[in-house]
C-alpha cells in the first residue's frame, strides 16, 4: 500500500501492572504485532521491514503475532515467513491465527506449514510458558472459527497464575470475562482505519453515517459496507480497554484495507510488565 495512503508506522508503548507477576519477570518486554494482510498491495516491503528493525531493536523478551498474515490467497505466506524469520527476542515468537488466514481454501494448513518451516508455533487453543511457570501464554483459535474453544486451555491454568490471551478478534473480551485474562492482546480491526478526531473510528457510527454517504461510495470507506460482520464492539477498536476485571488491548495492525488510513497510523505495540 503507498505511503500516503498508510501513513507513517507508529511504536505505541504500554507499561501494565499485572498482579502475581514473579518478581523475576518484572520489566518483562512483549512486542504485539497484527493484521499483517501480506499479499503485494496492502503491506509495502518497507513497512514491513520497518516493523521488523523496530521490534528487534527493542529487544523484546517475547513477541506475539495476532493474525491475518494474508488476505485471500495464501501461497504469499511463504515469502511472509521469510521476512518474519529474522525476528529476534529471548524467549521466541508465537503466533495465532486471525479470520483470514482460514477462510481461504487450504489456507489454513498453508499458513501453519509455513510457520512451521521457521520454528514459530501457532498456538491452536494451546497455552505455553516460554517465560517460566510464572506467566502463562494462551493462544485461542479465531473466534469466527468452529475451532474456538476457550474453556479447556483456560481453565486448565492455575487461578493464581498471571495470564497473556493471543485473541485475533476483540470480540471474545466480552466471551472470556467469566475467567480471569491480566491481558487480551487482539487485532483484527485495523482501528477503523478513518478515525476523526474527538469522534473515533466511523465503522463505530455505521448506522447514521451509512444513511450520509451515497451507495456508490460505500465501498470506499473501509468497514462500513456490513461492517457489523467485521466485529461488534467498535468501542474497542484500538488501544487499552478494561472489560470487566480483565483487560484488552487492540493492535491498529500493519495492512491497510483500500482507500487506506486517515488519523490511525499502523502499529507495533511495545508493552512491559510490571508486579501490582
Amino acid at each position: 500500500m503507498h505511503r500516503i495512503l498508510t501513513g507513517q508506522l507508529q511504536v505505541d508503548y504500554l507499561t501494565l501492572k499485572i498482579t502475581g507477576l514473579p518478581n523475576h519477570l518484572q520489566g518483562t518486554k512483549l512486542v504485539h504485532l497484527t493484521d499483517f494482510h501480506y499479499d503485494g498491495l496492502r503491506l509495502s516491503e518497507r513497512l514491513l521491514s520497518e516493523a521488523i528493525a523496530i521490534t528487534n531493536e527493542v529487544e523484546p523478551d517475547l513477541i506475539l503475532l495476532t493474525g491475518d498474515f494474508i488476505t485471500d490467497e495464501p501461497a504469499p505466506i511463504y515469502d511472509l515467513v521469510l521476512r518474519l524469520k529474522y525476528l529476534e527476542s529471548r524467549a521466541g515468537v508465537y503466533a495465532v491465527l486471525g479470520n483470514h488466514d482460514e477462510e481461504y481454501p487450504g489456507a489454513r494448513d498453508k499458513v501453519i506449514d509455513a510457520f512451521t518451516r521457521i520454528d514459530i508455533p501457532i498456538l491452536l487453543n494451546q497455552v505455553v510458558y516460554p517465560l517460566g511457570s510464572g506467566l502463562a501464554l494462551v493462544g485461542l483459535e479465531d473466534y469466527w472459527s468452529s475451532n474456538f474453544k476457550p474453556t479447556a486451555v483456560i481453565e486448565s491454568i492455575d487461578e493464581t497464575v498471571p495470564r497473556i490471551v493471543l485473541s485475533h478478534n476483540p470480540d471474545t473480551a466480552k466471551v472470556l470475562q467469566k475467567w480471569r485474562i491480566d491481558l487480551q492482546l487482539s487485532g483484527h480491526t485495523h482501528g477503523g482505519q478513518i478515525r476523526l478526531p474527538f469522534i473515533g473510528p466511523l465503522p463505530q457510527y455505521r448506522e447514521p453515517v451509512r444513511r450520509l454517504i451515497p451507495k456508490f461510495l460505500r465501498p470506499f470507506v473501509p468497514f462500513m459496507d456490513k461492517c457489523h460482520r467485521i466485529v461488534e464492539y467498535w468501542e474497542w477498536s484500538q488501544g487499552l480497554h478494561q472489560i470487566g476485571n480483565n483487560y484488552l488491548y487492540v493492535n491498529r495492525g500493519l495492512g491497510t484495507y483500500f482507500p487506506g488510513r486517515l488519523f490511525c497510523p499502523p502499529e507495533v505495540t511495545v508493552i512491559t510488565l510490571e508486579t501490582n
